[in-house]
């Protein structure tokens, strides 16, 4: 699967000068792995967004946000964020922010 270009590029501008950030080819797209771990991606046009289980049901809660289910399955503590979403910069680092939050929380690899 293709991935969005356009929308990894806005997300290095958003990493931009953040040392232990590495981009990764998976789940059919683009990830940024942070400290090792997976945080966001981009799937088709899609942000794909790892918010953590404690943040799973208000993320999924929000405007444009919905499950992650490539696998036919949900993946609790990811979702998907459809292009409306992340349309502005401030929207895009809002949920880059929500992901860091949670990625904080995981043992550096």
């Amino acid at each position: 699967m293709a991935y969005d270009e356009g929308l990894a590029e806005r997300l290095r501008g958003v990493f931009a000068g953040q040392m232990d950030v590495v981009e990764k080819k998976m789940f059919g797209g683009l990830a940024f792995m942070v400290r090792g771990s997976m945080c966001v991606g981009v799937t088709g046009d899609e942000l794909m967004a790892r918010v953590g289980p404690d943040q799973y049901d208000e993320s999924l809660a929000l405007p444009h946000a919905r499950h992650m289910d490539f696998t036919g399955r949900p993946m609790k503590g990811f979702v998907y964020i459809g292009t409306e979403g992340i349309e502005s910069d401030d929207e895009l680092s809002e949920w880059v922010e929500r992901c860091l939050s949670f990625n904080a929380t995981l043992a550096a690899k």
